[in-house]
Formats: structure tokens, sequence, C-alpha cells
């Protein structure tokens, strides 16, 4: 599941089924939506101008577009994915669309991006939040994935601001995922804080929210 091809051919199955809909990765943006907008509530009380905002490996979902539409601050959301194919279904989709966003300053992209090169797209400091709903889940379900998603993890710490924060959506259980995160970000050169809140069960599958934030007082 860290490859490529494997999104092409999901995504061109998918688009090939007739009218378009939206595939989302464990549950929508209903199900998360309070723990998006307050994180950027509380961050407006310091910011000046849109926050700058990742939906990383965001395929055909709803979820960037969502927060586009539904956030009072200004936003410039980015929904990036590694398949060309899940880029264009969702760009034909959106504008086809044409829905409004709730701040008239709100901007909407979408981006094909190897998230394992995310530094070279984004500048040091430059994001406000970063979302993963599910792509470290899919990569760490392989050897050679694990290692891709230790390296995304540190490049996110970098382009993230030092107010900035990391969102992952996860069904991993906390005692796994917690000694993962905390692990990989000793290997980093930038140190974060490491939590976890409960999204809730749904189906029968525990939920969790994995939040990493840049450490503004790091342990000497």
């Amino acid at each position: 599941m860290d490859k490529k091809a494997t999104w092409d051919r999901f995504y061109t199955e998918n688009g090939s089924k007739g009218q378009f809909k939206n595939f989302e990765w464990f549950f929508g943006f209903h199900s998360v939506k309070d723990f998006i907008l307050p994180v950027l509530g509380t961050m407006s009380h310091s910011h000046h101008g849109p926050f700058n905002i990742l939906d990383m490996g965001c395929g055909t979902s709803a979820l960037g577009p969502c927060i586009y539409r539904a956030s009072p601050c200004a936003v410039k959301v980015t929904c990036a994915d590694i398949s060309p194919v899940a880029v264009r279904l969702m760009e034909k989709h959106t504008n086809s669309a044409s829905e409004q966003p709730c701040n008239p300053s709100s901007a909407l992209a979408f981006l094909e991006l190897d998230c394992t090169h995310l530094r070279g797209h984004f500048g040091t400091r430059s994001l406000d939040m970063i979302l993963d709903k599910g792509t470290t889940d899919a990569l760490v379900r392989s050897k050679e994935g694990q290692a891709k998603a230790g390296q995304i993890l540190r490049q996110c710490l970098q382009v993230l601001k030092p107010s900035g924060i990391l969102l992952q959506f996860s069904d991993e259980d906390t005692d796994a995922r917690l000694v993962w995160l905390e692990r990989e970000v000793r290997g980093a050169e930038l140190t974060a804080d490491v939590g976890v809140r409960e999204v809730g069960e749904l189906r029968g599958v525990s939920y969790f929210c994995y939040e990493i934030s840049p450490c503004t007082n790091p342990h000497s």
C-alpha cells in the first residue's frame, strides 16, 4: 500500500463507476470537525492571514474541501496525494460543484505530491496544520512503508510552524502508535510533543486522534 501504482489503479477503478463519489478512509469530516475547527479557532487569536493547511495523502476524501467550506477562519487548504488520478478526479469534481467557502479569503488547491518529499515543496516552518487521515496507517502496514512513514513524520515537523500541529487520525491502538511516534520523534532534528484523544467508536472500530506539535520549550 506504499506504492503509487496501487493507488492509481484503485482510484482509476473507483472513478470508472460512473458518478463521482468521495472515498473516505475511516470516516468523513463530520466525525472529526470538532478536532480540527476548534484548533483553528484557538490559533486565530495570535494569527494573521489565512491558515496554511495540508491534507496529506488526501485521495478523493472530502476532508480538505469540507474544511475550506466550513472554516470561519480564512484557510488555504492544499489537498496532496501521490496519485495523479486522485488529484484529477478531485479537481474535476470540485470545479463542477462550484462550492463557496465560509470565509471569502479561503482558498483550495490540489497537488500531486509524494509526501516523502514535503521539504521539496513546502518551506521550513510554513504550515499551520497537517492532516493525516489513514496515510500513516497505510504505510506502516509494510516494512518498507514504515521507513517512509518515519521520514514523512520528521519532515512534517520541519515544515510545521512552531505553533503548528500534525493531526493523525488512526485506528491503531494507542500502545503501539504512541511508542512508534515517540521513537520517531526522538530521531528527528526537532523535538515534539505527542498526545492522543479518542475520536470514538464507528462501526465497531475505535479511532484516535494523535496530536504531534513542535516543542516550544525543548529540554536541553
